[in-house]
């Protein structure tokens, strides 16, 4: 039977969206994408009936939520969509042999509820953060591997709470977490779905599928 991949979706009045790039990159990995509402009193019933998750790109996190105020700059993603996600990392957290791919916002999401402090507007604190927006290719090193990377960000993680660090861009800038209790779940800040690199694109949707595999093996 095939293996299902929840994918989070945006929350857009009246729409929800999400890019099709997200599902494209599950198929190729030999997986069935399945789109997700952004509800929060769903994730008690959904967590435990989907093989994996990924938690997709989106606005700015509302940090009023985790005790901060927000930076003026910030595009506040839509307030369901947030407490679906940071619902959906907890039980993630609690669920260690669940594999998961937080992306972008995604990302930001699993280092803020592990504890992390966010860099609110990167422009602020770093010379080179125009090679973080507009889709920009930019190099990456660390426990992915390294090559090119695609990103489209004005935010980033300062830390990892208590995730680890494993990679980051030349300028410092943290470019991936993981979570050292589980299989497999990592976030990235690139988009890999938009990455041409095999290894940190695309490869990072099957290293999740694959995962996913040697875990049922072994059950």
């Amino acid at each position: 039977m095939t293996k299902l991949v929840a994918i989070t979706s945006d929350l857009v009045d009246p729409h929800y969206e999400v890019r099709r790039l997200y599902a494209d990159c599950v198929l190729r990995a030999g997986a069935t994408p399945v789109l997700l509402v952004p509800d929060a009193a769903t994730v008690p019933d959904i967590i435990d009936r989907f093989d994996a998750f990924v938690l997709t790109g989106g606005d700015d996190l509302d940090m009023r939520a985790f005790g901060e105020q927000n930076h003026a700059k910030v595009q506040l993603v839509a307030p369901d969509r947030q407490a679906f996600e940071k619902a959906l990392v907890l039980a993630l957290r609690a669920r260690p042999r669940i594999p998961a791919l937080g992306v972008c916002f995604g990302m930001q999401m699993m280092g803020v509820v592990a504890g992390a402090r966010l860099l609110q507007h990167l422009p602020d604190v770093l010379d080179s953060a125009g090679d973080h927006l507009g889709d920009q290719e930019h190099p990456v090193t660390g426990d992915l591997g390294e090559g090119l990377v695609t990103s489209q960000h004005h935010q980033a993680l300062a830390d990892g709470g208590d995730w680890r660090v494993i990679a980051r861009s030349p300028d410092g800038t943290i470019e991936a977490i993981d979570n050292p209790a589980a299989v497999f779940q990592v976030g990235v800040q690139w988009h890999p779905e938009r990455t041409r690199d095999a290894v940190l694109g695309q490869g990072l949707f099957d290293r999740l599928v694959a995962t996913l595999s040697a875990t049922r093996s072994r059950d």
